[in-house]
């Protein structure tokens, strides 16, 4: 089966290198996204382990489409049968971007039409109940071509199932687990935030130290499908496996908002790295540098919570605050006058996106 791995932009290529040492096959990334081939096992592999795509979905055929009657022949031309039964249930949703065919409500219409007729055709009947296994449809139509697919995850994979509640502006959790990989957290490190929030940064660098796989703690949509219950058992097992426990990891995380401790305390436990986090209400300004540290940081700027003024003024703190000759800092920032605010150059940029927002991680080291 081929597959495409939806994914932020600027993860692409970690999302590529993690799907090949799952030993998915012909891994190709694009914009926005990772294809991939792989079987039912590489399927449920990727689900639970990948911690940087925000879904896996199975392609079911890509094509060329100028007109209403050219997708529908098409669509009814692909083999929905191998996946969907006559009982099963097949909503349709997707987007258009610069194509003829624009309107998001015709093509779910043409599409959903073309599925009817074509299992019509297969199962010799002229009514779809509808109540069984979930197979969600999805369509992409971009400068004419046409991708159909069908979606494996159901929520997004950045949903771990830890994070039920959170502060005001959390950062998702793929971008966060990105942050810890960039910043070579290893089972040794010692990894502090500054300004944590509900934690995400400090539970993303634990479950990428532990190796716990990010998917452990929740369920996903083909899971009631018609696939052998031994694929999901094996697959979690071997997530089991490989969990790391006996080493050094440790993360604090400080936040001047008192709310913060709760959340954080709460949200490592449902993740299982309680006892490697711990945290303490204190201001930016009172950020003391621990010999070795990682800082990963994702601080308030104004789109988020701040107006500008008060956003850029933290950065300036910050500048003050952190040691360089003790501790390495990822900063994540949509600012680009965020070096001159926090008076230093980074020793590297990159660039990439909190949810649309373009920002760019300044590294210190």
């Amino acid at each position: 089966m081929d597959f495409a791995a939806p994914c932020l932009f600027g993860l692409e290529g970690l999302a590529a290198n993690e799907l090949k040492k799952m030993d998915a096959q012909k891994v190709i990334a694009d914009n926005g996204k990772v294809y991939f081939s792989g079987d039912y096992d590489i399927m449920a592999r990727t689900n639970i382990n990948s911690r940087f795509a925000e879904r896996v979905l199975i392609i079911v055929g890509r094509f060329g489409a100028y007109s209403f009657d050219e997708l529908f022949e098409k669509t009814r031309a692909l083999p929905w049968e191998n996946w969907i039964t006559r009982k099963d249930r097949f909503p349709v949703k997707g987007w258009s971007i610069n194509s003829k065919l624009h309107s998001i409500p015709d093509c779910q219409k043409i599409i959903k039409k073309a599925v009817v007729e074509r299992l019509k055709s297969k199962y010799r009947i002229s009514w779809f109940e509808e109540t069984g296994s979930l197979y969600s449809i999805q369509f992409s139509i971009m400068k004419d071509e046409v991708a159909l697919m069908i979606d494996t995850s159901g929520e997004g994979l950045h949903k771990r199932g830890y994070r039920p509640a959170s502060n005001d502006a959390p950062i998702r959790e793929t971008l966060a687990a990105a942050m810890a990989y960039i910043a070579h957290v290893r089972g040794s490190s010692t990894v502090v935030d500054p300004m944590c929030g509900s934690g995400t940064l400090l539970i993303e660098s634990a479950l990428h130290a532990m190796r716990i796989a990010p998917g452990m703690n929740r369920n996903f949509i083909s899971e009631g499908w018609n696939i052998p219950k031994e694929t999901w058992l094996h697959e979690r097992q071997r997530a089991i496996d490989r969990i790391v426990r006996n080493n050094d990891f440790i993360a604090h995380g400080h936040d001047i908002d008192p709310r913060c401790e709760a959340l954080v305390k709460n949200n490592a436990k449902r993740a299982g790295v309680d006892t490697r986090i711990d945290f303490s209400i204190r201001n930016i300004k009172d950020h003391v540098s621990e010999e070795g540290s990682i800082v990963l940081c994702n601080p308030p700027y104004g789109e988020r919570l701040l107006n500008i003024k008060e956003a850029r003024d933290i950065y300036g703190i910050m500048g003050k605050a952190f040691d360089f000759s003790k501790e390495s800092c990822y900063i994540i920032s949509p600012d680009e006058e965020f070096e001159k605010l926090f008076g230093r150059k980074a020793s590297k940029r990159r660039k990439l996106y909190n949810g649309m927002i373009k920002c760019q991680l300044y590294m210190y080291f």
